[in-house]
């Protein structure tokens, strides 16, 4: 397997000369739910030739994890994903010039429509990665913080200018807190993340923050490109503040706000708190369709409740059936329980059981 750059695209590139004899025969099949989940593909699932796929930064560090896993049956490569944004992505596969994308919202209906043409049969949001949403921060002094939805809209929105505002320091009893002034940061790229992060901030403080969510900055602030350019930008600066998925906060060590979700005890952000709150989505796609529907304002105990979801966008039915085996085996390595598992790593949080068995049904379903 070949992954290659393409400066045209940017796309992720799964590139065969997979020779059958590199996959081990040892492995389990990919199988549909009933399958035991391993990450290594079976013998007949190693494939020759390209796989293009393009999307979401979010999944970023998740799907070179998933690739390198599929890599321990199907050798033959290096790996090198270069990602683009969720709408980038989008447009690739509604234009037919990948085979797949992520995003890290579901098909909007007119997205639908334009991919189910190109795809000649329905197209599917498969969810695969569970990306929390981390709200990072850097400032001198203050290793602890805690915000809620309407003082997030508020900092975001340029209501809050410094750190020591009342409203601050109203959730922060005992804290000493400067009079720095806040900086805030965006996602300047159309992304599912600024989508995602703003429906949050537009259900829990709808009074605060009024903007309908969408791929594109409403509030106020600086904007930089991708998740890693406002991560770096915080990281660099006193005062500076953004969103950002949870392992682009790892690998910068920023310091990550508590979220006081009104449950009585401010939540801090892991694998598992957000993976409570996948748990309790509901399905809003129809059938093998499983977009899902999140409960940012979920009162759960435990649960973390700013966190994206990453797509992958499928066609149900290739018109290229060998496109279609050649996806469905990836995904089913991609979906697999030890590869969900080695995400936590790095930041995610593995599939919860409820939808990690519909995942697994949904890929096998693939043709």
């Amino acid at each position: 397997m070949r992954i290659t750059r393409s400066s045209a695209v940017g796309a992720v590139a799964i590139v065969g000369a997979l020779a059958l004899s590199a996959c081990g025969s040892d492995n389990t099949s990919t199988g549909g739910s009933g399958s035991t989940g391993s990450a290594t593909a079976a013998a007949g699932d190693c494939f020759s030739g390209q796989l293009d796929a393009e999307g979401s930064t979010a999944q970023k560090n998740a799907i070179e994890q998933a690739i390198k896993n599929f890599q321990q049956s199907c050798a033959d490569a290096p790996n090198n994903y270069n990602a683009t944004g969720s709408a980038p992505g989008i447009k690739q596969f509604t234009g037919g010039n990948v085979k797949f994308a992520g995003s890290d919202s579901a098909l909007k209906p007119d997205e639908q429509t334009a991919a189910t043409a190109t795809c000649g049969s329905p197209a599917w949001d498969i969810p695969m990665v569970a990306g929390p949403i981390a709200v990072v921060y850097n400032v001198k002094g203050v290793d602890k913080l805690v915000l809620n939805a309407d003082v997030m809209a508020k900092i975001f929105q340029g209501a809050i200018t410094t750190w020591d505002d009342p409203a601050i320091k109203a959730l922060n009893s005992g804290a000493t807190l400067p009079s720095t002034a806040i900086k805030v940061f965006f996602r300047s790229d159309d992304s599912g993340t600024t989508e995602n992060f703003t429906k949050y901030l537009h259900t829990v403080a709808p009074t605060s923050w009024t903007a309908t969510p969408a791929k594109k900055w409403a509030g106020k602030g600086e904007g930089k490109e991708k998740s890693a350019g406002v991560a770096t930008a915080v990281a660099q600066t006193d005062g500076g503040i953004t969103y950002a998925e949870l392992s682009y906060a790892q690998q910068n060590k920023l310091a990550m706000a508590q979220v006081d979700t009104g449950s009585g005890t401010p939540v801090e952000l892991t694998g598992e708190s957000a993976g409570k709150a996948i748990a309790v989505a509901k399905q809003s796609g129809e059938g093998n369709d499983l977009a899902l529907k999140l409960d940012y304002a979920t009162k759960e105990a435990g649960a973390y409740p700013i966190v994206l979801v990453t797509y992958e966008i499928v066609c149900s039915k290739y018109k290229d059936a060998a496109t279609g085996k050649n996806v469905k085996a990836f995904l089913t390595s991609f979906a697999s329980d030890s590869t969900q598992q080695s995400l936590a790593s790095l930041g995610y949080a593995p599939l919860p059981t409820e939808v990690a068995t519909k995942v697994k049904t949904a890929i096998a379903a693939i043709s």
